[in-house]
């Protein structure tokens, strides 16, 4: 099993990265989002990478269950239920409901994987979750991180910090089939260097202050909580789901829409 990972989804193409195992971490907000919409009852995620693509997927919906959420430069989308805190998606706000989701980051990194072999979203959230995920596989896998848009290079400190995080689990389990590209191990580097105080390299990072500046300072809190939430999102080759909760009749979902790029 080789552990690899790519500091920016805005480095890669799609067909970089069809049909390999991939995890998606967009600390920052995206995966704590998804997982807690999921762990609270959302239905399914429909990832989308533009705001128009928003309006053509849930044009496709049933409208009483269907959400819009998301954000640009942090913020909620106008004519968006939902923007892209974690303690917006309550079981009040999402059960049994159908969310489709536009982040800066976050889903366009999904869409872009749309064609992977396997891929699941990882965060600080549900570290342990992806660690087990990745131990039963043992098979080669790809770290996605979001990144960050519009940075030079697109480099994200809190991200590469969790796929560091998530690596540094794999070695330490004595697992002997374990290998790590160059880009691995200095994830593995960096989050041994600042991961022993989580909320301090968020606080710390730019996109953390950014958010403190626009009013989002607990989301910090709520995304850096380690193994709060210990659930899978998979993905399905039409949306988002639970892993437990995956049938083959969930795949061809009447209500399910492919995402568009």
């Amino acid at each position: 099993m080789k552990a690899d990972v790519t500091f920016s989804a805005l480095q890669l193409d799609e067909l970089q990265v069809r049909d390999k195992n991939l995890v998606m971490v967009d600390v920052l907000r995206s995966s704590s989002s998804i997982v807690h919409a999921l762990h609270n009852g959302a239905r399914e995620i429909i990832p989308v990478a533009t705001i128009e693509n928003a309006a053509k997927v849930s044009g496709t919906l049933f409208g009483d269950v269907t959400l819009r959420g998301g954000e640009r430069n942090g913020r909620m989308i106008q004519g968006f239920n939902l923007g892209n805190s974690p303690s917006e998606y309550s079981e009040a706000n999402v059960k049994g409901k159908s969310i489709i989701f536009c982040s800066t980051n976050g889903s366009v990194a999904l869409v872009k994987g749309r064609h992977a072999r396997k891929m699941v979203v990882g965060g600080f959230n549900n570290v342990s979750k992806v660690v087990e995920f990745l131990q039963e596989l043992n098979e080669d896998f790809l770290i996605l991180c979001a990144g960050r848009s519009p940075v030079v290079g697109g480099f994200s400190l809190e991200d590469t910090v969790c796929a560091g995080m998530i690596i540094d689990r794999l070695l330490e389990s004595k697992n002997p089939s374990v290998e790590t590209t160059d880009a691995a191990l200095a994830a593995r580097k960096l989050f041994r260097s600042l991961g022993r105080s989580i909320p301090r390299m968020l606080k710390n990072s730019e996109h953390g202050k950014y958010l403190i500046e626009i009013g989002f300072k607990e989301d910090l809190k709520t995304c850096g909580a380690v193994d709060s939430v210990p659930v899978l999102p998979i993905w399905t080759g039409n949306n988002v789901r639970l892993k437990r909760e995956m049938t083959e009749s969930d795949d061809g979902a009447p209500n399910a829409a492919k995402p568009s790029p």
